[in-house]
């Protein structure tokens, strides 16, 4: 980690995983982007690459809601000034909670003042707490804000465990209120074998990222964003039985669009479950099951108010 530019007035940080980066973090960001303002200082969110359970206890981490390159970006679209990307490795999960705020946020980030969630935990073990933090701040001279957890309308907290679930059972609606926008995964367009084209459903294919969280494996009607651009369309997630294709891709059939997207990065958000990946005995069968599809899907997206439950199209 590099050392931030010459802060004269310190800054006001944050400091955590942020997977999600969902109205609960979003809160925190937001609270430090106001104390900065009001103090003179600059506004800094500080995280960690790879996950920390992921060198911890790699049996039990989590899937990615957000990987590095899409935390980077939701975090861009707030008003931080600056982010800070940690390695984390053994050396730092060894650092007590002193260890830690000395080299690394009072050190490298010149912090002043600190803000971190009700729960938030830091240090070898997770033995520090906001009362270590403040007993700290006591001592090094710096200030500690905690921010109470943002409840959704049921009067439960947002986190990215109940998000993890809420997209592991397909409820993309609850999954995207608690997020703040759409949930969606991040790829580039690699070349397929033609077949989709072939069938007269031309795709474009993406290898499903390592790390990311995605729903069970089905049909979905989906949105697909490049750049500019924006298209409504249908995808198949996971294996192709049909013509014994073992691997896993994503391949989305785009609505009245024929551009190649080849190379290109593009977001696919999910929106609503179609039906299970299936086999079927012959290639016929499987375009006219494509055709009940592509029906569907398009029945789903033109609804003014989307429903998300499972929709049988067998």
């Amino acid at each position: 980690m590099s050392t931030l530019p010459r802060l004269p007035s310190g800054a006001v940080v944050t400091v955590g995983t942020f997977d999600g980066v969902h109205l609960g973090h979003r809160a925190v960001i937001d609270l430090v982007v106001q104390r900065a303002r009001e103090t003179n200082r600059a506004s800094v969110v500080v995280t960690f690459e790879p996950h920390p359970l992921a060198v911890l206890r790699p049996e039990t981490a989590p899937g990615r809601l957000t990987l590095a390159g899409e935390r980077t970006a939701a975090l861009a679209e707030t008003e931080l000034d600056y982010l800070v990307v940690v390695r984390f490795d053994q050396k730092l999960a060894r650092l007590d909670p002193e260890g830690f705020v000395r080299q690394v946020l009072r050190e490298r980030c010149r912090l002043a003042e600190l803000v971190v969630g009700h729960d938030h935990g830091f240090g070898r073990g997770r033995s520090g707490d906001l009362d270590t933090l403040r007993a700290l701040g006591a001592r090094f001279g710096f200030q500690v804000d905690g921010v109470d957890p943002v409840l959704d309308s049921a009067g439960q907290p947002i986190s990215s465990s109940r998000i993890r679930g809420a997209v592991l059972e397909g409820r993309f609606d609850e999954a995207a209120g608690w997020l703040g926008r759409p949930y969606r995964v991040s790829g580039r367009v690699v070349r397929g074998e033609g077949r989709g084209r072939r069938l007269g459903v031309p795709t474009l294919n993406l290898a499903p990222p390592p790390g990311k969280l995605l729903p069970p494996d089905g049909v979905y009607a989906v949105r697909v964003e490049w750049g500019r651009g924006v298209a409504l369309g249908m995808m198949n997630q996971g294996f192709r039985p049909t013509v014994g294709d073992g691997r896993r891709w994503l391949e989305a059939h785009l609505f009245e669009f024929d551009q190649d997207l080849y190379d290109r990065e593009v977001r696919i958000e999910w929106v609503a479950r179609l039906r299970d990946i299936q086999r079927f005995e012959s290639l016929d069968v499987l375009k006219s099951q494509l055709m009940r599809d592509r029906e569907a899907a398009m029945a789903v997206l033109a609804q003014p108010s989307r429903t998300f439950n499972d929709v049988s199209t067998s």
